[in-house]
């Protein structure tokens, strides 16, 4: 199965695309050659513009905060392992302790690096980061793999914090629905909401189908249209039913 999660506000957007950022610059900075390094800077640098956020650190903290009470509620219900319960809180509290130790805006320790922010600076004209525009920077990229990684980790790891937070949360987020089965028919679904309240939509498809979801939802309805790549066409629309899952998450 191929699963597509479609935020329905904008915090879980950025906590979506933040997910995705991490995701990537964590696996270009484990490898080795210059130009995964390269690539793992780029993704470091869109951390910083999607974090830039000054009630990102807070929203987090007063999420974190809302989930262990409600956590500290089923506590004695002898349908919840103690044991989960307690290591879910554990991980809780020990990523509010780091939140709170965040000095200023998150990523501000990059921003005092004029060496990386004229990096950042040309990394938006085409082309912008030659050797003979930058020829610092082609002197980094060809330093021993082991430098570059461990400058990778020193830029990054102040920033964690954010990411085991934002983990917990859309972990929390994911597990809230409930999946249900639903069929497409000639490739198109709407669902009222009917007063139900979402923040989140997961749509599940069997991982062969060659069709995607293309999702428009508001707090009145859903609304999903399955289309094929085409080719090297514009996509086209889908004329067979597609079965589906889809689960409504909330937190």
């Amino acid at each position: 199965m191929i699963t597509y999660d479609h935020p329905l506000n904008e915090r879980i957007r950025t906590l979506l695309r933040l997910e995705d950022l991490y995701a990537k610059v964590q696996y270009f900075s484990a490898q080795s050659h210059q130009m995964d390094h390269h690539a793992a800077l780029l993704v470091l640098f869109e951390i910083l513009e999607v974090s830039c956020r000054p009630d990102l650190k807070s929203d987090l903290l007063q999420e974190l905060e809302r989930q262990k009470q409600t956590l500290e509620a089923l506590r004695n219900n002898p349908a919840i392992s103690e044991e989960a319960l307690n290591e879910v809180l554990h991980d809780i509290d020990n990523v509010s302790g780091l939140l709170h130790s965040l000095p200023g805006k998150v990523g501000q320790h990059l921003r005092e690096n004029e060496w990386l922010m004229s990096i950042k600076q040309r990394t938006s004209i085409p082309g912008g980061v030659c050797e003979f525009d930058l020829p610092s920077y082609h002197f980094w990229l060809n330093q021993d793999e082991s430098l570059r990684r461990q400058n990778l980790t020193e830029w990054l790891e102040p920033m964690l914090p954010i990411r085991d937070g934002l983990r917990i949360i859309l972990r929390m987020l994911r597990d809230s629905g409930k999946s249900s089965h639903h069929s497409a028919q000639q490739g198109a679904f709407q669902q009222m909401l009917s007063g139900r309240v979402a923040q989140m939509l997961r749509i599940s498809v069997p991982l062969d189908l060659p069709y995607f979801p293309e999702i428009s939802a508001n707090k009145y309805a859903i609304n999903i249209r399955f289309t094929a790549l085409g080719g090297p066409q514009k996509p086209r629309g889908c004329d067979t039913d597609v079965e589906f899952d889809l689960t409504l998450c909330n937190l």
